[in-house]
């Protein structure tokens, strides 16, 4: 049940198989990287409309930064965005006068957001870094502000030790706001139509979702964690959870992005945003 992964244009390697089994932290950073690589321009020639290229969607479901009001002021900020795509957040937070860095460990996708940056005015930049988002090349306390929609989380299998990065990097009184495939969509078939309604797997399987080759190398993996888990996770990294966001599917949005859809975004959570605070 991959989170935004769709049908691909250009095809990174093919599984020879799906399983559900535990995965290490570097075997999972490897296969994302090079499944990132290899597609990073038909991403965003597919979704790049809908993401826009200087705004801060949460989720398939569309519910934007201006429709939310997770981050409040970020004006005068000093902005993380991990897992950033092509770094529409970032621009996004650039643009109303923060200071930002976008991270990814694709360099696929930091190459397609420099060249969206090309069309783009210079104050809306973000700068960038290629990296591991749960493991961080950042000094302690440097920044205000972590964010991501949908980037990191479900593709390490340490929730937890990606928490405590990114609250070691905050300063007192810094916030985490991110999003994430909803966790009870782990129980789902990843499919928009009516089999997407029926429940097939287990919400408490906390192992992997894998697609590999016959030799058992990873091409591709998501991590499941209950909502409990992500709130342990939270508290566990020092942070106080401020508030945790289930968005409804938009009245009247007709669109569909892989499993999500109209018909199972007004029956079941597809995104969970969970807002943050270093204790200071």
């Amino acid at each position: 049940m991959p989170t935004w992964h769709t049908a691909r244009v250009s095809e990174p390697p093919s599984p020879d198989r799906v399983s559900r089994r535990a995965v290490g932290h570097d075997d999972a950073v490897r296969a994302g990287r090079r499944w990132w690589d290899a597609e990073a321009e038909d991403y965003y020639a597919e979704h790049g409309a809908f993401l826009r290229d200087a705004e801060l969607v949460w989720g398939p479901e569309g519910w934007t930064e201006a429709d939310l009001g997770l981050l409040g002021e970020v004006a005068g900020l000093d902005v993380l965005e991990v897992g950033a795509g092509a770094a529409q957040g970032g621009r996004w937070a650039a643009g109303r006068g923060a200071r930002v860095v976008s991270t990814d460990v694709s360099a696929g996708m930091l190459r397609v957001a420099l060249r969206v940056d090309g069309g783009m005015p210079s104050a809306a930049h973000p700068s960038y870094v290629q990296c591991d988002g749960a493991r961080l090349p950042f000094a302690d306390a440097a920044f205000d502000l972590v964010l991501t929609a949908h980037g990191v989380l479900s593709f390490v299998p340490d929730a937890a030790g990606a928490l405590r990065e990114w609250a070691r990097v905050l300063r007192p009184g810094g916030r985490a706001v991110f999003s994430l495939s909803h966790p009870f969509r782990w129980a789902f078939p990843d499919v928009p139509g009516q089999a997407g309604l029926t429940v097939t797997h287990s919400y408490f399987d906390r192992r992997a979702y894998v697609e590999e080759s016959a030799a058992g190398e990873v091409l591709y993996s998501e991590h499941h964690r209950t909502v409990g888990d992500l709130v342990r996770a939270v508290v566990g990294a020092g942070l106080q959870l401020v508030d945790l966001v289930e968005p409804e599917w938009p009245a009247g949005a007709r669109h569909e992005w892989g499993g999500w859809s109209r018909l199972r975004g007004e029956l079941l959570p597809g995104t969970v945003v969970l807002v943050a605070r270093r204790p200071g």
